[in-house]
């Protein structure tokens, strides 16, 4: 007998090999309707594999990430196919789920797809998809596997197989395409009811700028018409809030060709929000016991080399800066936590020293590909909140906890209501990914599971998405139109402090190694900037805005008027400008909309005759009339709900 245990623990029994999907037949003929994959045994896979041995069994449908995932990767591999009955003769490499979608990066030949041909590619895929096609999963050696490919002429994916083990290996059938895939796959592409082509791009086979550039197609599809619909209206919002569109009418930021690709410009406005953001941190910092520190920009090669950095980017940094010095090497830095563990070894440490927490603004370069960068979201320059805390083993939960505290805090204060955690674990199959000893790593990981639960986070864990030196924790946030942005980050670190013998002396007058807690609430200053701005549609915080008021005198006789309210409302420490323009009133408020500003005070004889104003706020209208003492109380007691801890 087969013992299948289900996630609430009941247990069905069968007499021979079952599938999820027979499980789920078993249940009602509904849910077995709705599958889409299973996993089986901790390992997610087709429902229609064959569970030969007792097995722990969760069923997925469109409502699961794993659902989806699974619906989008055949989806591709649905795609593939219609491209190359399309398109005769195009190879294919590889042709991954992602988080809304799928993409295909293809090898053309001498053919084209643009945005005219999109439609018939659809019309294909749909047509393949009442087609009923099943995925079939095959188990085959490489040396067949390099046979099929070698007699399709399919170079791609023949280096991919050169890279596999000669066992393991699988192809995916369905209709007339074959695939070297590891699946799972939905079981049949019935399932697929609306799909759409999204864009056509260019990417380089394995991301080599010195290898052929492919064309890389990107598609989404859905179980229900509606489902597309509603996705195609978000699109259409998020193309309105795209930060670079935003930040250009806004005029918050710029890029030049001449200083370079991804180096952004921060424009008077910009930096203003920017300066104020980081105000606001350093104030929490201050309180909650940081110091400020400051490093240089660059670092000699074998500071890295210590880290272990220059071994994880050194491929993603940018070359290494000769000096006349024969030999002598520096890196544009691309972490700050090497430099600030430097300056813990400046002096002797006591337990009675720690927790030290060192904070900085730090700058760091990365050499992202051109063809990655995007606008502030991925830039080869940013900004890190980073702070590293040297603390005790038993000060390590308590101190972590009180990172989450900050996290928590800047989230209120910016409107990030809706988010979860993710846990990011080691891979134990390969860890020469990571540094530092199972015993270390066993350490840090329970430690940070235990916070999550006693702080009861909406949390998940994921295998093999640890940082090199350490576990770590992200915050996942959901903006106003419901996509996922990584939004900050804790890690526990016992390897650093080994690497660069940090020590401190202990109760016992004994040495020992502190542990080591990485922190950035905001990750970096750029791409947290990017998201903040399409979050809120360029209508940032009252606290934060560049201006909360502007003064509207209705004419040039009221201007005299505007300048003592606007002297006034300086002293109540509220950021507010005139607008002198000989506009009419409506073209004014139209213009202050258009800008984003807070609140409007129209000023005129009735308002100067009785030393009152006029308001009105963006996007609500007219408030009424109300002296500029009240109006004032009600700006600030607005900036201070949203920044109380």
């Amino acid at each position: 007998m087969i013992k299948i245990t289900l996630p609430d623990n009941s247990v069905k029994q069968y007499e021979e090999a079952i599938t999820a999907m027979d499980v789920a037949m078993s249940i009602s003929e509904g849910l077995a309707r709705n599958v889409l994959a299973a996993n089986v045994n901790d390992v997610v896979w087709d429902a229609n594999r064959l569970i030969t041995t007792d097995a722990k069994l969760t069923l997925y449908t469109w409502d699961d990430d794993e659902g989806k995932a699974a619906m989008w990767h055949s989806s591709a591999h649905l795609m593939a196919e219609a491209v190359e009955i399309l398109y005769p003769g195009s190879k294919f490499g590889i042709g991954p789920n992602i988080e809304q979608g799928f993409y295909y990066d293809i090898d053309l030949g001498d053919q084209v797809i643009s945005d005219a041909d999109f439609k018939k590619i659809e019309d294909k895929m749909l047509e393949l998809a009442r087609l009923k096609q099943t995925f079939h999963r095959k188990e085959i050696s490489k040396k067949d596997a390099i046979d099929f490919f070698t007699r399709k002429g399919d170079e791609y994916k023949l280096e991919l197989i050169a890279d596999l083990e000669d066992s393991g290996i699988s192809f995916y059938e369905s209709g007339t395409f074959t695939d070297l895939c590891r699946g799972p796959h939905i079981p049949s592409t019935s399932v697929i009811k609306a799909v759409k082509v999204l864009k056509v791009a260019g990417a380089y086979w394995r991301g080599d700028e010195k290898r052929k550039q492919l064309t890389r197609l990107y598609g989404i599809s859905f179980p229900k018409q509606k489902e597309l619909t509603a996705y195609l209206e978000i699109l259409e919002e998020a193309k309105k809030r795209d930060h670079r569109k935003l930040g250009k009418e806004l005029e918050l930021f710029a890029f030049s060709q001449n200083v370079g690709q991804g180096l952004p410009l921060w424009l008077p406005k910009g930096a203003m929000l920017r300066e104020r953001l980081e105000d606001f941190l350093k104030e929490v910092q201050r309180k909650a016991g940081y110091e400020p520190v400051f490093c240089p920009h660059i670092g000699n090669v074998d500071l890295y080399k210590t880290s272990g950095h220059y071994q994880k980017y050194g491929e993603d940094s940018f070359r290494p800066i000769g000096t006349p010095n024969e030999g002598e090497e520096f890196f544009l830095k691309p972490m700050n936590c090497p430099h600030h563990c430097e300056i813990y070894k400046v002096k002797p440490r006591s337990y009675k020293d720690l927790p030290i927490r060192y904070a900085e603004f730090g700058t760091v370069y990365r050499y992202e590909q051109s063809g990655e960068l995007h606008g502030l979201t991925r830039v080869r320059g940013f900004t890190q909140d980073d702070a590293h805390i040297f603390c005790t083993p038993e000060q390590l939960k308590d101190e972590f906890k009180a990172v989450i505290r900050i996290v928590m805090h800047i989230f209120k204060a910016l409107d990030f209501e809706n988010f979860t955690t993710q846990i990011s674990f080691r891979d134990p199959n390969d860890k020469e990914k990571y540094i530092g000893t199972d015993e270390n790593w066993e350490k840090s990981e329970k430690a940070i599971l235990e916070v999550a639960q006693e702080e009861g986070l909406d949390h998940y864990i994921e295998i093999g998405e640890a940082a090199f030196y350490g576990p770590k924790m992200d915050f996942m946030v959901k903006d106003a139109i419901g996509r996922k942005w990584q939004l900050g980050t804790i890690q526990v670190d016992y390897n650093l402090p080994d690497r660069f013998n940090l020590e401190y002396v202990g109760s016992d007058n004994e040495k020992h190694r502190p542990v080591m807690i990485h922190r950035a609430p905001f990750g970096s200053m750029e791409r947290f900037f990017a998201v903040l701005l399409e979050h809120c549609a360029g209508n940032f915080p009252l606290w934060l805005t560049p201006e909360q008021v502007i003064i509207l005198p209705i004419s040039e006789k009221y201007h005299n008027y505007a300048k003592k309210v606007l002297n006034l409302l300086n002293n109540y420490e509220l950021r507010a400008l005139i607008d002198e323009r000989s506009e009419k009133t409506g073209r004014k408020i139209r213009d202050a909309e258009i800008q984003k500003i807070p609140y409007m005070l129209i000023i005129g004889e009735k308002e100067e005759g009785k030393g009152t104003i006029s308001v009105r706020k963006h996007g609500e209208g007219d408030l009424g009339t109300m002296s500029i003492e009240k109006f004032a109380a009600l700006v600030n007691n607005e900036v201070n709900e949203m920044i109380a801890e």
